[in-house]
């Protein structure tokens, strides 16, 4: 299969995948959107794929920002929203010193952070039904 082939396949694999997701199912494909880019940006950073890392870093950062972030709601969710904001802009500025050193093991620690949350969001699926 040719790589634009791959790609037009995944493309439409992604969008499927949202049109029928429910806003839990939403969260989950931003939290594995995150850290494939993440681990992305971490594999660039070791080849010295200047490109590469800079695609995959805006794109771990725009999930961060405009989509993590921005369906938090502090009036219902209290704490664990104003917690999870912090998280969310501190990962960011984490991102941003690790494109600056140019360092994975920076990227590794962000992911060590997020991780843990994807993985509790994912396990309260049953919860929600």
């Amino acid at each position: 299969m040719s790589t634009r082939a791959a790609s037009a396949y995944q493309r439409v694999g992604v969008e499927t995948s949202i049109t029928g997701a429910d806003p839990h199912q939403l969260v989950v494909l931003l939290f594995d959107g995150l850290l494939d880019s993440l681990s992305k940006v971490s594999g660039a950073m070791s080849r010295g794929d200047i490109q590469e890392k800079s695609r995959y870093l805006n794109k771990a950062i725009q999930i961060l920002q405009d989509g993590l972030r921005s369906v938090l709601n502090e009036k219902e969710g209290g704490d664990v929203a104003k917690n999870l904001d912090s998280l969310y802009s501190y990962a960011v500025f984490e991102l941003t010193k690790a494109n600056l050193s140019n360092s994975p093991e920076a990227v590794q620690s962000v992911i060590e952070l997020i991780r843990p949350v994807a993985e509790a969001w994912k396990a309260i699926r049953p919860q929600t039904r």
